[in-house]
């Protein structure tokens, strides 16, 4: 069982093979859950990452991956400061597999802006964070599977 925001409903399949073995977000969940870590982490939250709330801080960078395996679009919930959480919408399919960062508080998913990579790598810090997610996320597919 998972824990992150409509995992039971996470069965959508990958659109491409770039990276071997993920055919669904809870596969990408797992794989990601060894490779998140402080430096994928946006740096204004990495004084409180830690191993027990790994998803912390991981949500563009992790929702815009999912895209590339999963297709859809990346949604984001306005959150307090002015940041977006981002989230995706694959078919009927809405997931976040960075949800767990915010413990037992209830996210509204619904009628939230598109969020565009273009915007959000325009930081280019969180492009090379995404960048860094990509390819370990392909070293660990490529070693595991």
């Amino acid at each position: 069982m998972y824990n992150f925001f409509g995992w039971e409903n996470a069965d959508v399949p990958a659109i491409n093979s770039e990276y071997k073995g993920i055919g669904d977000p809870k596969m990408l969940y797992d794989a990601l859950s060894h490779i998140w870590c402080r430096y994928t982490c946006a740096p204004r939250l990495r004084q409180d990452w830690s191993e027990e709330n790994i998803t912390l801080g991981q949500c563009s960078i992790t929702a815009f991956l999912a895209q590339d395996i999963f297709g859809g679009k990346v949604y984001g919930i306005l959150r307090p400061g002015g940041n977006f959480h981002c989230y995706n919408v694959v078919g009927n399919s809405v997931f976040d597999l960075t949800s767990e960062q915010f413990g037992s508080e209830k996210l509204n998913y619904t009628n939230n802006p598109e969020q565009l990579r273009e915007v959000h790598f325009a930081k280019e810090e969180k492009f090379q964070r995404y960048v860094y997610l990509c390819a370990e996320l392909k070293k660990y597919t490529q070693e595991k599977f």
